[in-house]
């Protein structure tokens, strides 16, 4: 699953090998672009939970993403960190689709068992103080807070730090300073230790599941 606007995005380019890698593995995949399938983020009286009726059916696009979430084995969620959280259209979808009486309201949630790994690309570097501070937000807001739950067996999140070609980090003033752009072979080696990070995420998410089988 993706969810950043551009299609060239470095977001869109890990989407696209994290689905690779889980091809090879065996996964047959149900790639979800948000953008490219115009899901819209804002919340409407048809998806807002009813606390009386767990049953209620909602819009139908929003039932059609319940569904395959429903049919889903493992996911796996690749985002731009905004602030520290995931971005607009995410939170959105999260929202709508992950709702009452599906998600949760339940004495067995539909969604448990699964497994789900959320991929967050971040522009500061790697040594940046708040790297540390930022992993414990997602863990916070995407595992302990959303997937845990809603009953999922197993939630990851692999933060993917240096993801701007611009070194991005905070003096100690706070103040935010970006480095020189990295050109030639210094960038095309910066990428290739980026994307193979990203799939050590992914392969050691799999690895997980074959040892907890």
């Amino acid at each position: 699953m993706l969810a950043h606007h551009r299609a060239d995005s470095l977001s869109a380019h890990i989407a696209r090998r994290a689905a690779a890698r889980l091809t090879a593995a065996g996964y047959t995949i149900d790639f979800l672009d948000l953008h490219a399938e115009n899901f819209d983020p804002r919340m409407t009286v048809a998806d807002q939970p009813e606390w009386g009726n767990r049953d209620k059916q909602y819009a139908p696009g929003t039932e059609a993403h319940m569904r395959r979430l429903l049919a889903a084995e493992v996911v796996v969620v690749v985002f731009p960190v905004y602030w520290q959280s995931v971005p607009a259209t995410l939170k959105g979808w999260i929202d709508s689709v992950w709702n009452y009486g599906f998600a949760y309201g339940r004495s067995k949630p539909r969604l448990a068992g699964k497994r789900i790994l959320w991929l967050g690309l971040a522009g500061a570097t790697a040594g940046d103080e708040i790297i540390p501070g930022m992993q414990q937000l997602l863990e916070a807001q995407l595992s302990e807070g959303l997937a845990y739950y809603s009953g999922f067996a197993d939630s990851r999140v692999g933060l993917l730090p240096d993801a701007e070609d611009q070194p991005q980090s905070l003096d100690a003033e706070g103040n935010l300073v970006i480095g020189e752009a990295i050109s030639g072979d210094a960038r095309t080696a910066h990428y290739a230790a980026f994307e193979a990070t990203a799939e050590g995420f992914v392969d050691d998410f799999l690895a997980a599941e074959l040892v907890n089988a």
